[in-house]
């Protein structure tokens, strides 16, 4: 199968997933909440952002590699931590991060994932973010972050972007609950994508491994997913931030950052990274589209503040966007879940090829050589969606 033809983009990645999985892992991927406005401002906002293309460049090779926090990376690029990642496609978790550590791009792993820091960490060659789900248990929190930082864990990612849960409609309709129910629908959708039935067999039932590991022994399995999901949620506010402070002595970043007026405060408090994103509007659909909030968590926090950018990236041209309008760094969750349920391991090979290709033809467009080049060539008003 020549793949530059029979799926050239994420979109082909995406229906091919959509085949392959069986209906409740990919709403639980796909969705977003509510009527999923916001999702939709996302993807409005991205395509409002344009360039002015350049002519008469002459022939060159665009820079596609990037330094950011102390590290060479091949792009601006790395895999979101996406929670429950390995009921998408079975041991998601650990494919995605032997992959990250190969082709040189950053790798996070979701505190309620389906894998363990210690069996996740040492794949990623140091190349791996954590990111954590509060856990309101003082020792709790300590011991998670001792695990996260033994298992080669380099940054920690606090998520300020989920102080309660959101109802996702579609994951509803699907009949994904929590803990999970092997329902006659449940049990038919497996059955009918053979594949994904057959690997995960072979991995096990995915469950909060991490938090789990703190629930008391001689529990159901229901009940030990209800008290693992307790655990972690904490609710986090400026005491708890400036305790993990103290706590962690690497790059700590802040996630779901949105409004500049909680940038002063938050670079006061110790944050070394800004992380802007609306969780993909899987949270709350009336807020603004990410890379609105961009240029403004930018110019509140000056131009040397390290700022990450995700949200509803598709393309290379999106990864273009965020970094003209003031991200170093782009983080893409789906699109790496699309491409294994499309094509397994080798998905994320060819999705690597498809963004590749993507940036180099339209940073030609813009006679861009570097990501730096870009800021000069975005256009004044935003286009017509």
């Amino acid at each position: 199968m020549d793949l530059d033809f029979t799926l050239p983009a994420l979109s082909d990645l995406r229906a091919r997933a959509q085949r392959r999985l069986p209906d409740f892992a990919f709403e639980y991927l796909d969705s977003a909440t509510g009527t999923e406005a916001g999702a939709d401002r996302n993807r409005a906002g991205l395509d409002r952002v344009g360039f002015m293309p350049s002519i008469l460049a002459g022939q060159f090779e665009p820079k596609l590699s990037t330094h950011f926090l102390g590290e060479d990376w091949s792009l601006p690029l790395g895999i979101a931590p996406i929670g429950m990642s390995g009921m998408i496609w079975p041991d998601a978790e650990r494919i995605l991060a032997r992959k990250a550590a190969e082709l040189q791009l950053a790798f996070g792993l979701s505190t309620v994932s389906a894998s363990t820091p210690e069996a996740v960490g040492p794949l990623t060659d140091g190349r791996g973010w954590f990111q954590l789900y509060a856990p309101a248990d003082p020792a709790v929190l300590k011991d998670m972050l001792r695990r996260a930082k033994s298992a080669g864990f380099t940054a920690l990612a606090l998520t300020v972007d989920v102080p309660g849960e959101s109802r996702r409609e579609r994951q509803r309709r699907a009949h994904l609950a929590t803990p999970p129910r092997f329902t006659p629908r449940i049990i038919a959708s497996t059955l009918l994508n053979p594949g994904w039935s057959l690997r995960m067999a072979r991995v096990g039932v995915p469950r909060m491994r991490f938090p789990e590991s703190y629930v008391e022994k001689g529990q159901s399995s229901a009940d030990t997913f209800v008290h693992a999901g307790r655990l972690i949620r904490g609710y986090p506010d400026w005491d708890y931030l400036a305790r993990l402070r103290d706590l962690w002595d690497g790059p700590l970043m802040i996630k779901g950052v949105q409004d500049p007026a909680t940038v002063p405060p938050l670079l006061e408090a110790g944050a070394d990274v800004l992380w802007v994103s609306n969780h993909s509007a899987r949270q709350f659909e009336a807020g603004p589209a990410s890379i609105d909030a961009l240029p403004l968590i930018r110019q509140a926090a000056g131009p040397d503040v390290p700022i990450i950018f995700d949200s509803g990236v598709r393309s290379g041209l999106d990864i273009l966007r965020a970094m003209a309008r003031g991200a170093d760094f782009v983080m893409m969750g789906r699109g790496f879940h699309y491409a294994l349920g499309a094509l397994g391991a080798r998905g994320v090979d060819h999705l690597i090829h498809i963004l590749r290709a993507d940036l180099v033809a339209n940073m030609m467009q813009l006679g861009a050589r570097t990501y730096a080049d870009l800021p000069a060539r975005l256009l004044p008003e935003p286009l017509a969606c």
